[in-house]
């Protein structure tokens, strides 16, 4: 349905920006250059990876909509090759464990858009 479509289209918007997917990756590597004990907890605990769980948690609306599948693999394999080629760049620790994190994420949703839930909640864990 309609609002189904536009629900799902809204989580995955909240997702793009908790998961410091492209466009909205700019966050965490501004958000690591704090203290060490802020910035492990940025990238450890669940504040990045709360957008990914938003996304499995939410699979029974996605998989419906074969465009918002295929949106989530094109937005996560675009944040996982520009995350890494940035990554690649850097010359601070923590930018680049940032960076590392963003492509990780990208391969998370990349996961997820390809229907494969479980092995995007195996790599969370």
């Amino acid at each position: 349905s309609k609002l189904e479509y536009i629900s799902a289209i809204l989580f995955i918007g909240s997702a793009l920006s908790k998961s410091a997917q492209i466009g909205l990756h700019i966050w965490l590597p501004e958000a690591m250059e704090g203290p060490t004990p802020v910035s492990s907890l940025i990238h450890a605990a669940t504040l990045v990876t709360a957008g990914i769980f938003l996304i499995i948690r939410f699979n029974n609306i996605y998989i419906h909509h074969t465009s918002i599948m295929t949106g989530i693999v094109i937005i996560g394999s675009i944040t996982t090759f520009f995350a890494a080629s940035i990554g690649l760049f850097q010359n601070d620790i923590k930018k680049i464990i940032a960076y590392s994190t963003c492509s990780q994420l990208g391969y998370m949703f990349l996961s997820c858009g390809m229907n494969a839930f479980h092995y995007s909640i195996f790599h969370l864990m």
